[in-house]
């Protein structure tokens, strides 16, 4: 049976109305998943290992 997600809030979410999102490590860590702070009742988004560290990537660069 697979783990329990454990979920945290990004650095860059607030109490001050800023983007509020959660992020979970999966499978070890070579997948993540990002779901809505607001509502956690919505479906996450799943990225492989690679697909996440290439947007990262992506980030950090623009």
């Amino acid at each position: 049976m697979a783990a329990k997600p454990r979920w945290f809030t990004s650095s860059y979410s607030n109490d001050q109305g800023g983007d509020c999102v959660e992020a979970a490590r999966l499978d070890n860590g070579q997948a993540m998943a990002i779901r809505d702070t607001k509502d956690r009742t919505l479906p996450a988004f799943t990225f492989t290992g690679d697909a996440w560290n290439t947007f990262l990537t992506t980030v950090k660069e623009g």
